[in-house]
């Protein structure tokens, strides 16, 4: 973590991270025509960057390239903000994270929506069978209510499910639930779909979502009919 602050405290290793933000993968030679600092100035603090783990180098023939790492960074904000719970910042990091990490592409769908609940009323919401039932008579896979065996989750945060109904493509979905004071958002984020299922699935988490805001927030059931 030391390494980490010390290399974004000068500001000429913050421009450098920039111009690499803008167009990742530069050579030595590009980042030094573009500073005012010398050829070694360049490389000095290069490496003061790639020890902090915020520059990665490949060699690819006689050139050397760089390339912007931003996990170090979202680490320092889950260490730092995350138990303070400054959602929208901290979050969005955390997540860019775990694309990053994943190299997934872009959802094919994507919902979010805001419930005044508690966390732990949403979370209980969406992993118990009994309670799914009372706001979506199916899931939007069209199987049973319930997770599959196969879900991975993080408690009171994040629910990550590949989903394969009878006579449909095998699909991945990723629920995560960020609290902000009284208001719980829930974004739902859907990978892998067939172009045929889209607007199917598509009808069904806006059906559930719907079904489950009304089920935290009033306490009154919306099953829909699959």
């Amino acid at each position: 973590m030391d390494s980490l602050f010390k290399a974004l405290a000068d500001p000429s290793r913050r421009d450098l991270l920039d111009a690499l933000r803008v167009e990742d993968g530069q050579t030595l030679s590009q980042l030094e025509a573009a500073s005012p600092l010398s050829r070694f100035g360049v490389a000095k603090h290069l490496g003061v960057l790639e020890d902090a783990g915020l520059v990665t180098r490949i060699r690819r023939g006689r050139f050397t390239h760089h390339y912007l790492n931003a996990i170090p960074v979202a680490e320092a904000l889950t260490r730092w903000i995350e138990p303070f719970r400054v959602a929208p910042a901290a979050r969005g990091v955390l997540d860019l994270k775990a694309r990053l990490e994943a190299a997934s592409p872009a959802p094919d769908l994507t919902f979010t929506t805001y419930i005044r609940c508690a966390q732990t009323d949403l979370w209980a919401a969406l992993t118990e069978p009994a309670q799914v039932t009372s706001y979506a008579s199916l899931t939007p896979s069209g199987r049973d209510a319930g997770l599959p065996d196969t879900a991975r989750l993080e408690p009171m945060s994040r629910i990550e499910a590949t989903l394969a109904p009878e006579g449909h493509a095998a699909s991945r979905y990723v629920a995560r639930i960020t609290p902000e004071g009284a208001i719980c958002a829930l974004t739902i984020e859907h990978w892998d779909l067939a172009p045929a299922d889209r607007a199917r699935v598509a009808d069904g988490w806006a059906r559930t979502l719907s079904g489950l805001k009304t089920w935290l927030e009033t306490g009154e059931a919306l099953a829909f009919e699959p």
